[in-house]
């Protein structure tokens, strides 16, 4: 099987443009025996990296446990967009919640943005930088899309851009939409340096990361037990941050949130071609279900992302049908070498809202951000090292997003989701 398509070994990072771009990691040891901690986090991606480096800094000993490498996961495979708010617009989420409870959400949803534009600032290997769009494929959702801005500008002081099929063709030069909307305040980063940056900043603050360390079990209890195949770490408390690709260890996040496998395609660098495609540096993405989503890298190779599918498996060929779509909506890219090809597992829930609680007393769980990860989960890490350290507000808040389990439970979840999504997608297809 090609090299690209394979699903990665355990511990091995995949072929992608971002693992390239970057200089080799040297592996971080595996636990080899017994330890004790205040905090056991199950996971070194943003979640994980987040809550670590806040507890640490807040004098609390903390071990982070990763069953691959640092960034392995959705972390550093991202498209690296980083998107306002939630799946659910500030107006569904006043009539769900309420407006103290919208504008309470809002309001961390914008910290997490906040703190990770401060810490790519801080940290210029990130690559961060400004300004995300959003498309439309229908004219008639743009009056929809008038509304929202009209509706975040009168309530929550908040600027976009509205534009009409000309304008943002100037912007976007496909002819695939119908007009869009820019944000200046959301952006794009590499995801993989941001989780790197990320690890050793915790690491340099006391927490100890450990990499290719699967955490199989966890025996309840106060304090609680991780048991991996090398040894066990005992803790006051623990954090779930695996996302999509947490293992069996807690039927509450299982039945809420499941593993989806997004593609992405990096041509070679096109610097003479860029600005005919984008005329700015910035991310978009559009209104599709199964989304397509696409910026350029600072060396100006082309990021081509979607073609969902269901389950941990990757297909034979990811290429044909990913780079078909590519060409089909940006035609004057083609004949362009494409370099990359990878895949990776997001984790969404039933309602795309991010899934953060508490599962029992000193168990709490982070997952589900549906694909607006890169500055929610980063938010979510905060939430829960705030609430170990006693300041519940922000977990109190999240817990009410509402997030049901999936029909079926764990056994029936990924075969009634793909019948769905499979329906979704006919309609992206059909324009309906």
């Amino acid at each position: 099987m090609n090299p690209l398509y394979r699903n990665d070994a355990p511990g091995q990072l995949p072929n992608s443009w971002y693992v390239a771009s970057l200089p080799a990691a040297p592996p971080r040891p595996a636990l080899s025996g017994d330890t004790t901690c205040d905090v056991a986090i199950v996971g070194a991606g943003y979640t994980g990296l987040w809550a670590a480096r806040i507890l640490a800094a807040s004098g609390r000993r903390v071990v982070v446990l990763d069953a691959h490498r640092v960034g392995f996961g959705a972390s550093g495979r991202n498209g690296g967009q980083v998107h306002r708010g939630y799946t659910k617009d500030q107006a569904w989420l006043e009539a769900k919640l309420g407006q103290t409870r919208a504008h309470a959400l809002w309001d961390l949803a914008q910290t997490g943005k906040s703190q990770l534009r401060d810490f790519c600032n801080a940290h210029p290997d990130t690559q961060y930088r400004p300004g995300i769009a959003h498309c439309e494929y229908h004219a008639r959702d743009l009056d929809a899309m008038q509304a929202e801005a009209e509706y975040l500008a009168r309530h929550y002081d908040y600027s976009i851009d509205v534009m009409d099929r000309a304008a943002f063709r100037d912007l976007v030069r496909s002819d695939s939409y119908q007009g869009g909307t820019f944000d200046p305040d959301g952006g794009h980063v590499h995801p993989l340096a941001y989780a790197r940056a990320l690890a050793q900043d915790a690491e340099d603050i006391g927490a100890s990361l450990f990499e290719r360390t699967e955490v199989t079990a966890i025996a309840p209890g106060a304090p609680l037990r991780l048991i991996t195949p090398r040894g066990a770490v005992t803790a006051d408390h623990a954090i779930l941050a695996g996302n999509g690709y947490l293992p069996n260890l807690s039927p509450g996040v299982n039945a809420r949130v499941m593993p989806i496998n997004s593609f992405i395609a990096a041509t070679e660098p096109v610097p003479e071609l860029w600005q005919d495609v984008l005329a700015r540096d910035i991310a978009v993405a559009d209104s599709r279900f199964v989304v397509n989503y696409f910026r350029f890298t600072q060396d100006r190779r082309f990021l081509f992302g979607g073609r969902e599918s269901y389950g941990m498996g990757f297909p034979k060929d990811i290429e044909t049908a990913l780079v078909a779509r590519m060409i089909d909506m940006f035609p004057q890219l083609a004949g362009t070498k494409v370099e990359y090809v990878w895949g990776g597992a997001l984790g969404i829930t039933p309602s795309r809202l991010p899934y953060i609680g508490r599962l029992g007393p000193n168990v709490l769980a982070g997952a589900g951000f549906s694909g607006q990860g890169v500055a929610l989960s980063g938010m979510a890490g905060r939430v829960l090292a705030e609430a170990i350290l006693g300041q519940d507000r922000g977990l109190a808040t999240c817990a009410a997003l509402p997030v049901p389990e999936f029909p079926g439970g764990t056994r029936l979840r990924a075969p009634i989701l793909a019948l769905a999504m499979t329906w979704f997608a006919l309609r992206d297809r059909l324009g309906i």
